[in-house]
C-alpha cells in the first residue's frame, strides 16, 4: 500500500499490488506503473484498458491502410507486422512479443502502414488512442514511458536493418535470436530459454532468406554449440559468442 495526497489535502491509499497485478493480466505494467500515476490517474487508465480482445492464430489484429483508433499491447500470444516489398511480396518487417505495443506504425499518418496478424492464439488490450493521448497530456511520465516505447521500436528497426547487412545466414540468425532473447528479459521472463512463437518460415521472411538456409542455419548453431533447439524451443547455451556476433565490428569477427 502506499498514500498519495489528493488536491484537498486528503491521503488515498493506493492498492499498488492490486494495480500491478490488473497490469500484468494485460501486459501493460511496464506502460503505467512506473510512471507515476496518482491514484484517480490509474483508475482512469485501468478503466480505459479494460476492452480484452480475443485472436485466433492467423486472425488479422489490423490491416494496413486502417485508421488508428487504439494502440494495442500483447496480453499474450504474439503478433507479426507484414508489408508490401518492392517486388510486391508480402514481407515480414516485425515481431510483436508479450507485453509489447503495437500499432505504433500509425502513429504519423493516422493510419497503419502493414499488417498485423497473431502467430497463435492470443489476446490484447486495447487503448484507445485519443483517450491515451488525453491522459498522457496530464501525466508526464506516462509521456516519457510513450517516447520510450517508440525509442525502442526504432531501435528494433534499427537492429533489423543491421541483421540484414550481414553477409552471413548464421550472423543474421544470431543477431535475430540475440535480440529476442534481450526483449524477453526486457520483459521479464526467462531469456535462455523459450519457446519461438514465429515460424521458420516468418523468421525467413523477417531476414530476408529461404526456408532452407534458416533450418540449416539452426543446426550450425547447434553444432558450434551455441544453442540448443528442438522444434520451436530454444536454449541458448553460449551467450558470449552471441554477444560477440551481435558487438564486434565485421573485420574483427570471426567466421562461423
Amino acid at each position: 500500500m502506499a498514500e498519495h495526497v489528493n488536491t484537498q489535502g486528503e491521503a488515498q491509499i493506493i492498492d499498488i499490488e492490486r494495480l500491478r497485478q490488473g497490469c500484468a493480466r494485460c501486459s501493460l505494467q511496464q506502460l503505467c506503473l512506473p510512471a507515476g500515476f496518482s491514484a484517480p490517474d490509474l483508475n482512469r487508465f485501468d478503466e480505459l484498458v479494460k476492452n480484452r480482445r480475443p485472436l485466433a492464430r492467423g486472425e488479422f489484429l489490423f490491416r494496413v491502410g486502417a485508421p488508428l483508433s487504439s494502440l494495442h499491447v500483447a496480453r499474450d500470444g504474439a503478433f507479426k507486422t507484414l508489408a508490401l516489398s518492392e517486388e510486391g511480396d508480402l514481407q515480414v518487417i516485425g515481431f510483436h512479443l508479450p507485453g509489447e505495443l503495437i500499432g505504433l506504425d500509425a502513429m504519423g499518418t493516422g493510419f497503419h502502414r502493414c499488417d498485423a496478424v497473431a502467430l497463435v492464439p492470443a489476446s490484447v488490450c486495447e487503448v484507445p488512442f485519443n483517450e491515451l493521448g488525453r491522459i498522457a497530456a496530464q501525466v508526464p511520465g506516462l509521456q516519457r514511458q510513450l517516447l520510450r516505447f517508440m525509442g525502442e521500436r526504432m531501435n528494433r528497426d534499427q537492429q533489423h536493418m543491421e541483421m540484414m547487412g550481414r553477409r552471413h545466414a548464421s550472423e543474421r540468425l544470431a543477431m535475430f535470436l540475440h535480440s529476442v532473447s534481450e526483449r524477453f528479459r526486457e520483459l521479464g521472463k526467462p531469456a535462455d530459454e523459450f519457446s519461438l512463437p514465429m515460424s521458420r518460415d516468418d523468421i525467413a521472411s523477417y531476414l530476408g532468406m529461404v526456408i532452407e538456409t534458416v533450418s540449416r542455419t539452426f543446426s550450425r548453431l547447434q553444432d558450434d554449440g551455441m544453442i540448443s533447439v528442438r522444434g520451436r524451443q530454444l536454449r541458448i547455451l553460449d551467450h558470449t559468442r552471441l554477444s560477440q556476433i551481435v558487438h564486434e565490428p565485421e573485420q574483427q569477427r570471426a567466421r562461423l
